[in-house]
């Protein structure tokens, strides 16, 4: 990794020893109280944005006049212009959380989802929705910040579990929020941006009240702009020992799971005949397998096993699950490969806790902002790669006819990072 093994192991026994006794400070109930809001906190997040995935698509059809094509365009830039803003916007978050303390970033975050969800439900023409979404992605640091905040209040030996319970959270917000929102814009196309700034802002008023601040004054870092940008950020990555090939494996699991949400619906489709309610049932098994693997048997498995095996287990899960959707001559392999892609669930809380070993307490959240941007550029290149793709595969029946092509590609992509956890994760 370019430094010798005996600083490694040092380094982090010192991280380790230090975080140890900075959280045995705190009462242990407050620990866990603090956990329990962060979970709520990032639940209802997922959960404000889940609701709107059935509907605005159609809302960006509407103001095209029906142009399924323009409407394509459009959403398009959509997805791109929130992840792009998480790039960018991201860096700055943590660093400034690291600054001011956690509390602040996520109580203004959630505060400017709920006006910003306001803003798109009284959009009157797509720029309005269009600047909605632009400024959702500058202010979507709540879900860094609150890795951030788990750092800071879990001893280190039980992160990986602390983590693992806020991918169950997505998971769950995922599960309820698209089948939600689609129930409420049935009965009226605006109602679910309503209902997500309605969430938000319950957040923001909860957190007001309840949430403590988990980073004491003076355990904070200066704020310099130098290091509060993706570029900054990427510096900073390379600076801690242990830390660029880790975020390096990161990235290529969130890059690799772009796949999903770019074209499951269509390859399910194309491939199977799938109706909305049969890929809206195969969603919500995916969400409710990943719920049960990182909020239930990664503090189980972690523990027992360590975070560098369960990294690696997760890696070759997720790869193995690519394969069996991509090669799935029947829609029964899908079924048969949901399980085994929830056990992919595994690797991210034991990343994160690697990650959070390495660096110390008071940057948490420029660790947490970095890896956030390094997700905002997945989402900026994997939907186009894997629509393109997939398009390419099934454009020519005979000659060259390879459906789940993209998928393949994501599963070497989690190989690749397999490979590279097996060489540096230690």
């Amino acid at each position: 990794m370019g430094f010798g093994q005996d600083q490694r192991a040092s380094g982090r026994l010192i991280l380790d020893k230090s975080a140890a006794t900075e959280t045995s400070a705190a009462p242990v109930t407050a620990r866990r109280a603090a956990v329990v809001f962060i979970f709520i906190t990032v639940a209802l997040d997922i959960l404000a944005l889940g609701v709107m995935i059935p509907v605005l698509p159609k809302l960006v059809l509407g103001f095209q006049g029906g142009d399924s094509a323009g409407a394509a365009n459009w959403y398009g830039w959509f997805a791109a212009a929130f992840a792009g803003m998480q790039f960018l916007c991201s860096p700055l978050l943590g660093a400034l959380s690291d600054r001011f303390g956690r509390r602040p970033v996520v109580l203004l975050s959630n505060l400017g989802l709920g006006l910003d969800y306001i803003v798109m439900a009284l959009a009157p023409n797509l720029w309005v929705l269009f600047a909605g979404r632009v400024f959702a992605g500058m202010t979507s640091a709540s879900i860094a910040t609150a890795n951030a905040y788990i750092a800071d209040v879990t001893p280190a030996e039980k992160r990986a579990a602390a983590f693992g319970m806020l991918g169950a959270a997505f998971g769950l917000g995922f599960v309820i929020g698209p089948a939600l929102g689609g129930l409420l814009g049935s009965v009226d196309q605006r109602l679910p941006f309503w209902v997500a700034a309605g969430l938000s802002l319950l957040n923001f008023a909860y957190g007001f009240f309840i949430l403590p601040e988990s980073l004491p004054p003076e355990r904070r870092a200066p704020f310099a702009w130098r290091g509060a940008n993706p570029l900054g950020a990427f510096r900073f990555l390379r600076a801690h020992a242990g830390v660029a090939p880790l975020a390096a494996i990161g990235f290529l699991s969130q890059l690799a799971h772009m796949s999903l949400p770019a074209i499951f619906v269509l390859y399910a489709d194309y491939r199977f005949g799938w109706s909305e309610w049969q890929v809206g049932i195969a969603l919500a098994a995916v969400g409710v397998s990943s719920a049960l693997v990182q909020g239930g048997l990664v503090r189980r498995m972690v523990p027992r096993y360590g975070e560098v095996r369960m990294l690696r287990v997760g890696l070759l899960a997720g790869a193995l699950g690519f394969l069996l959707y991509g090669y799935a001559p029947s829609a029964a392999w899908i079924w048969l490969a949901i399980p085994v892609m929830a056990s992919w669930g595994f690797a991210t809380p034991s990343m994160q806790g690697l990650l959070s070993r390495r660096v110390e307490a008071s940057a948490q959240g420029r660790l947490q902002g970095a890896l956030t941007s390094l997700t905002g550029m997945a989402g900026i290149v994997g939907p186009f790669l894997f629509t393109q793709l997939f398009a390419a595969a099934i454009r020519h029946p005979v000659e060259w006819h390879v459906p789940g092509l993209a998928f393949y590609l994501a599963a070497s992509l989690l190989m690749l990072a397999l490979l590279m956890a097996i060489r540096h994760a230690r």
